[in-house]
């Protein structure tokens, strides 16, 4: 089986994290010589030297050039010379980039972290989304049932030893928030500045840039909380700083899915988020996270005072959200899910191609 992505992204969003996690655990069955990924991404992301590293075939002159033209034109060269089976387009300017032949040849799957345009993956022949929901979009703007499939996200957390809080200036007794997005409009991280500025006890470790970074340093000195929030900027040892913290949050105001609620069941830490459509999907308030509406500071802050008061709250929500883990979304079961769908998706295509030879 051979398979291109391509990952037009160049940043450390969910997306870009998740593309390539798909490839290093597809990349961890490569024993089988069957499996075999070329991947077009940017030489400048910030996981490329990784896949790299691990013996993937990179090709990052598609992206290279400015124009879409040139782009285009290099990408229809990968294909040629690559002759995939699957291609396998990681969003939306992924998709653009592939010619609408490549269809003919086999499987192109147009992947949506999002509720996007269909119109955007014109050329696909099969489409993939992370949610139930995102799935009922594409179908709603015209998809085929039998052509759109959930697959959801899994966590890639690095077990690892809590990080010593004394290294981020935070006391040991201290009660520590933390949240893992990008410092966007959208996340609601002022929302939870001015949710928890009058618990003196609480410390807010936002990991991830972004940029809102200015605005909510200016914040958090209007609120009165520059000595209790560390900005972090963007970090790799999430397992640590999660084992370290009492409550994972999400105060997001949009949000499809959010691979953090994932890996906060995994590391077994309390989740408090608003009902933003992925956390709404997942959360069952007060049984494996808290959920409250969205913009709404007391709300969110008493669901955090709630939280860390209530031990046996803490373990119930805990408990439950690990067992859901290990049910649906361990890496092992949804990389078995990835390679159960290329597959499915390959033998129907050869079926196509020998109902039309047979026609012919």
């Amino acid at each position: 089986m051979r398979i291109l992505h391509i990952m037009a992204g160049n940043g450390n969003g969910g997306a870009e994290v998740y593309s390539t996690d798909v490839m290093l655990a597809l990349h961890e069955k490569s024993i089988d010589p069957k499996i075999d990924q070329c991947v077009v991404m940017r030489e400048t992301a910030p996981r490329y030297q990784e896949l790299k590293n691990a013996g993937i075939r990179m090709v990052p002159e598609v992206l290279r050039g400015s124009f879409r033209f040139w782009q285009r034109y290099k990408m229809k060269q990968v294909i040629t010379r690559e002759k995939p089976d699957i291609i396998h387009c990681w969003m939306r300017r992924a998709a653009s980039l592939v010619p609408a032949s490549a269809a003919k040849n086999g499987p192109l799957i147009g992947w949506f972290g999002n509720y996007e345009v269909i119109k955007h993956y014109a050329h696909c022949s099969d489409y993939v989304g992370v949610t139930k929901d995102i799935i009922a979009h594409t179908i709603k703007e015209g998809v085929a049932p039998d052509r759109a499939t959930y697959i959801p996200t899994f966590p890639s957390i690095i077990d690892a030893p809590a990080i010593d809080r004394a290294t981020l200036n935070t006391p040991k007794d201290a009660k520590v928030i933390l949240t893992l997005s990008r410092l966007h409009p959208k996340k609601g991280l002022d929302i939870l500045m001015q949710a928890v500025k009058d618990f003196q006890d609480c410390y807010i470790w936002m990991a991830g840039d972004g940029p809102m970074k200015q605005e909510l340093h200016a914040l958090s000195v209007k609120l009165g909380l520059q000595d209790r929030v560390r900005f972090l900027g963007w970090r790799t040892d999430r397992g640590a700083l999660l084992k370290s913290a009492d409550i994972c949050a999400m105060p997001s105001n949009y949000e499809p899915f959010g691979t953090v609620i994932l890996e906060a069941w995994q590391a077994k830490v309390p989740f408090v988020a608003c009902n933003s459509a992925g956390p709404a999907a997942h959360i069952i308030n007060e049984e494996n996270g808290m959920l409250v509406p969205i913009n709404d500071v007391a709300a969110l802050g008493a669901a955090i005072r709630k939280t860390l008061d209530d031990k046996a709250l803490q373990d119930k929500m805990v408990t439950n959200g690990y067992a859901e883990y290990m049910q649906s979304f361990t890496k092992e079961a949804i990389t078995q899910t990835w390679l159960m769908h290329y597959n499915k998706l390959l033998e129907r295509f050869h079926a196509q191609t020998q109902r039309g030879k047979q026609v012919a």
